[in-house]
């Protein structure tokens, strides 16, 4: 099939990425423009992969207050230059973290840094619920491991739906962030204060 250059341009519209890229990605899709858009994410993400261990030391403080000032969250995301941090795309890409923290209120940036008492805590009451339901013990473990993949879906922010786009998690964000931009883009800490809330 012959790849027109409307055909191209129209991936390019839908993608951002470069008119050559775009055209390679035609040609191993055969013209499907599905398959084309999947063909970049997949070469984006593999790219974005190899960046997110160089060095971030610019980025974004980002502040979003909701519900006439009860609700406030502050997050601090990492880049590589000055000149992406200030970049429209990226500043928006900061707010729209910072509304996730707002509305999903996770409590750790990624799995890594839940403690070993919150593991060890929740994985107990799973093991209880699963006992008291009179679930085998030979299943029990199979269970626990079920409900921990759920609960780090829940509380750690880069596992979580994307408020916006619930097909989307904050990690894929990030990756798709990376490949945009060609640099490393991390987040590196937050903090969420509610209206009264006991810490």
């Amino acid at each position: 099939m012959s790849i027109t250059a409307a055909m191209v341009k129209e991936l390019r519209d839908k993608t951002n990425a470069g008119m050559m890229d775009c055209k390679k990605a035609l040609t191993e899709a055969n013209g499907d423009m599905a398959k084309a858009v999947d063909w970049l994410r997949q070469k984006g993400l593999a790219v974005a992969a190899k960046r997110a261990g160089r060095d971030v030391s610019e980025g974004q403080i980002m502040t979003y207050i909701h519900g006439g000032g009860k609700l406030g969250v502050m997050i601090e995301v990492n880049c590589e230059t000055d000149f992406t941090a200030k970049t429209d795309e990226f500043m928006t890409f900061a707010k729209d973290l910072a509304m996730q923290v707002a509305a999903a209120n996770p409590i750790c940036v990624n799995a890594e840094e839940l403690s070993e008492d919150v593991i060890a805590r929740e994985k107990e009451i799973y093991r209880a619920q699963a006992l008291e339901q009179g679930k085998p013990e030979k299943i029990v473990e199979k269970i626990i491991e079920g409900k921990m993949k759920k609960f780090v879906s829940e509380v750690c922010l880069m596992d979580q739906a994307f408020v916006k786009d619930n097909d989307v998690t904050i990690s894929d964000l990030v990756n798709e962030m990376r490949a945009k931009t060609g640099e490393n883009v991390q987040i590196r800490r937050f903090v969420r204060f509610q209206l009264g809330e006991k810490k």
